[in-house]
């Protein structure tokens, strides 16, 4: 099994490569443009929404929170539909991704995720309120909705069809197939970890994996609501207990952990090595590519779980839809954030020396081995909780994180592949997605990050066209609230 997994990435390495080379550009020269041209568009034509209505979104969320939602008539409470967003936005992009973006483009990288999410707060309002007003209600109570409804409601006739159709396409890759060999990829390297397995029996836990996705996702939506919304809550409140056990034992270093974040942003080649202009657009692209991956805003992603919420009307839903960027970006990533630096940089820490990081940029072959994205949140937590407990607790907070992701994303993929290929579509995929998720156990960690990122900018771009283009709706949404909307629910 060994050999075969070597001649495997073997014969991957090339696409790789030239896939690393396609995401570098879009990343540097078109997704960091978009997502924050995107996120401006909104905070100014919304009013700053983000701000504004950010109590009246705490309060929809908290103040009616519920792990028993129940089955409804036709779509989902709120608080499910919510609960299905942040199981996709809460991921390996919180642990892995935000690992990923510190060790290459430095601590500085997360005050960029900052940026990109406080931006992506007024974006993902405006996806929720589209996927609210284009959604299809049918007579069996059933809803249908997302980012093809209302890419076709902005641009009618040919164009919108072939653009709905190349977002779907998008989709169904990006999240039903690719995103779930991410999460099943990190899944099995952190407990391979944990446990001391060899990386050529990885695949077995890519077949538990499988196994367990295989009962949730032939029991279609309802099902995934009512593990998500158990689930998240009590995945979220595990890691947050673990991350502040560290932040608090490594407390004197916290202020100079702020200070990193916000001193590299704008200084990252005093630390990452290159010229100024590369250490900050490395600082950026990083922080633009991770917060993507992580808060998923601008992405059409999340607008599929929006569509289903039974609100009194569109505006409630686009309220609710920020607490989730918040909850991922502000609580999640922020808390991972914290214990990697204020453990291996501040302080004297391993990665504080830039002798650590080549003259071009990113870390040298040796460090690179042994920090690699996977296991440097197990090398932070061990430092507080020793090196056998911390590598078991990322193991077991990355599996629910990665687990409750490719619930969602499946989710997600459905929709796109019901609307390109009708119901009888939806077993055929769901068997694919099924046999995506034992692949990613097989691939390296490197090809399966790049393929995931190239589909999700694929996403993107169609995405953030319609966006713009009813923009205007959304303005007037976030002005009036919308229309009254029917209970779903009876």
């Amino acid at each position: 099994m060994e050999a075969f997994l070597t001649k495997l990435n073997d014969f991957t390495a090339p696409a790789a490569k030239l896939i690393d080379t396609i995401n570098t550009y879009l990343t540097d020269y078109v997704l960091l443009f978009l997502l924050v041209g995107i996120g401006l568009f909104f905070t100014v034509r919304t009013r700053f929404v983000q701000v504004r209505c950010f109590g009246e979104g705490m309060k929809l969320v908290f103040g009616k929170i519920s792990l028993r939602g129940g089955k409804q008539k036709g779509g989902l409470s709120s608080f499910q539909a919510l609960a299905t967003a942040i199981a996709a936005q809460v991921g390996t992009g919180n642990i892995v991704g935000a690992c990923g973006a510190i060790l290459i483009g430095g601590p500085g990288a997360i005050f960029w995720m900052w940026v990109i999410a406080f931006l992506g707060m007024a974006t993902i309002y405006a996806e929720a309120v589209l996927a609210q007003k284009t959604r299809k209600v049918n007579e069996d109570g059933s809803v249908e909705g997302g980012p093809v409804y209302y890419i076709k409601t902005a641009f009618t006739g040919t164009f919108g069809k072939v653009l709905a159709a190349f977002f779907a396409v998008a989709t169904v890759l990006a999240l039903g197939f690719m995103g779930s060999m991410v999460q099943s990829n990190s899944i099995a390297e952190t407990a391979g970890t944990a446990i001391g397995m060899s990386s050529s029996l990885y695949w077995i836990i890519g077949l538990v994996v499988a196994a367990l996705a295989a009962v949730i996702f032939l029991g279609g939506v309802n099902r995934i609501a009512s593990v998500t919304e158990k689930l998240v809550p009590l995945m979220a409140l595990l890691y947050i207990l673990g991350s502040l056990v560290v932040i608090f034992a490594r407390v004197r270093y916290i202020p100079e952990t702020f200070g990193m974040i916000f001193k590299y942003a704008f200084n990252a080649n005093a630390l990452i090595g290159g010229g100024i202009g590369f250490a900050l657009k490395t600082a950026l692209s990083q922080g633009a590519k991770r917060g993507l991956f992580s808060n998923e805003a601008g992405m059409g992603s999340t607008p599929h779980a929006h569509a289903q919420a039974n609100v009194k009307n569109p505006h409630e839903q686009g309220c609710t839809a920020m607490i989730g960027v918040f909850i991922d970006t502000f609580i999640v990533l922020t808390m991972t954030a914290l214990v990697v630096i204020s453990t291996l940089y501040a302080g004297g820490g391993a990665l504080s020396d830039p002798s650590n990081y080549a003259a071009s940029g990113g870390l040298t072959d040796v460090m690179a081995k042994l920090f690699s994205k996977t296991n440097l949140a197990q090398m932070a937590f061990g430092t507080v909780f020793g090196e056998t407990f911390g590598n078991y607790f990322v193991a077991i907070c990355l599996f629910f994180f990665a687990f409750s992701t490719i619930l969602g994303w499946n989710f997600f993929g459905k929709v796109n592949a019901q609307y390109l290929f009708g119901k009888k579509g939806v077993l055929v995929y769901s068997i694919l997605a099924i046999v995506f998720v034992f692949m990613g156990s097989l691939f390296s960690n490197d090809f399966v990050w790049n393929l995931t990122d190239f589909f999700n900018y694929l996403m993107v771009l169609p995405n953030v066209i319609a966006l713009v283009a009813l923009g205007t709706m959304v303005a007037k949404c976030a002005k009036t609230k919308g229309e009254e909307l029917p209970d779903l629910s009876k």
